[in-house]
């Protein structure tokens, strides 16, 4: 099979559609990768080909801010998602995504939930999507705002509706939303946590007191907003290790270096071990690999669909959440104090990573796929 894997070109929409893709091409699959030229890196340490096309999101959201005003990151609303998932980044990626899979005739376009380039290219030489679902579903009115959006685009090129016929599910079932239905297609999918093949990084010590790792992920990691939260937390009696995203560096935090770690973009499946809390924004990735490893969560969501995974976090009782304007320096410390010191989250996350375990693998799911169930 030739199978297209298509994210937005952002680490957090690429990374959970990765072991999937590495199971197909494991499996002797022909895999490539839809996204913007700038992911290059991440897709050819994986070992596998990168089909470029469309812009990073710097220009996506320079675009939209010229378009409509908006700011879809940190103020996410129904029509300013819609614009940048289905409206502007379909407009400054189309054409070049038709182009470049010429050729390539894939039998199966594998795609971000939030991606609506692939499924215009599945519509264009008539595969079957399968739409990869990496944190809990979004509230119908975003959804329903990009689809009818994207509607729209292929109406505009004249092409059918994508063929959605698979839905695969990285979210646990004890942490769904009351009322969840299966949707058509749906296939649970077992989520992991980012790494890179033959990768030897090398472990983090043991300190001997309790690690808490910071990370808000590539895009959220503004000195300003993450400094004060690390300047507080290295007062408590913890190892503290915090990673970067890809253009902060450590010099711009005003912390004592002697009590926090930095550490380089790095895999999380390398950073994981040890963690015996995880303070993040809620991105997806990060909750899900910390769940799947049974890490607690202290959660700080800033923007995107991050107010809905911390949502199901609490709900869910696998760790607090601070929402804004509770986001204080003296909150997180006490949050963090009470996660170190509260066993129930503790049991509540060991038995979801339990769960988790138990979930189809991506090679069990790529099965399912090739056989067209």
């Amino acid at each position: 099979m030739r199978i297209i894997m298509s994210s937005v070109p952002q680490h957090g929409h690429l990374l959970p559609l990765l072991p999937l893709a590495r199971a197909f091409a494991g499996r002797g699959h022909e895999v490539a990768v839809l996204t913007a030229e700038g992911m290059r890196p991440v897709v050819e340490r994986q070992g596998l080909r990168l089909l470029p096309a469309g812009v990073m999101p710097e220009a996506l959201f320079a675009e939209i801010m010229r378009r409509i005003g908006a700011d879809p990151a940190h103020d996410p609303r129904p029509d300013t998602v819609a614009e940048f998932f289905a409206g502007t980044r379909v407009d400054l990626s189309a054409d070049e995504a038709l182009a470049a899979v010429e050729g390539f005739a894939p039998d199966l376009v594998a795609v971000d939930t939030c991606d609506y380039v692939g499924p215009l290219v599945a519509a264009a030489v008539g595969a079957p999507v399968a739409t990869l679902a990496y944190g809990p579903p979004m509230p119908p009115e975003f959804t329903e705002a990009m689809d009818a959006m994207a509607q729209g685009q292929h109406a505009r090129r004249g092409l059918p509706a994508a063929e959605r016929r698979w839905v695969l599910d990285t979210w646990p079932a004890s942490m769904r939303p009351p009322g969840w239905r299966a949707p058509h297609g749906w296939l649970p999918l077992r989520p992991e946590a980012f790494r890179v093949p033959g990768g030897a990084a090398e472990k983090l010590p043991v300190a001997g007191r309790p690690r808490v790792l910071v990370t808000f992920g590539t895009y959220f990691g503004d000195p300003a907003k993450l400094g004060p939260l690390v300047r507080a937390l290295s007062g408590l009696d913890v190892e503290v290790v915090v990673t970067l995203g890809l253009v902060t560096r450590p010099e711009e935090f005003d912390v004592d270096r002697e009590r926090v770690r930095f550490v380089g973009f790095t895999p999380l499946e390398d950073l994981l071990d040890g963690v015996d809390v995880v303070v993040t924004h809620g991105g997806a990735g990060t909750t899900a690999a910390a769940l799947a490893k049974g890490v607690p969560l202290v959660v700080l969501p800033q923007g995107a669909d991050q107010f809905f995974q911390v949502e199901r976090v609490a709900a869910a009782g696998a760790g607090l959440a601070l929402l804004p304007p509770a986001q204080t320096p003296e909150a997180l410390v006490d949050a963090v104090r009470a996660v170190l010191a509260d066993g129930a989250v503790r049991e509540n996350v060991t038995a979801i990573a339990a769960e988790i375990a138990t979930m189809p693998s991506a090679d069990e799911v790529a099965v399912l796929l090739e056989e067209g169930r």
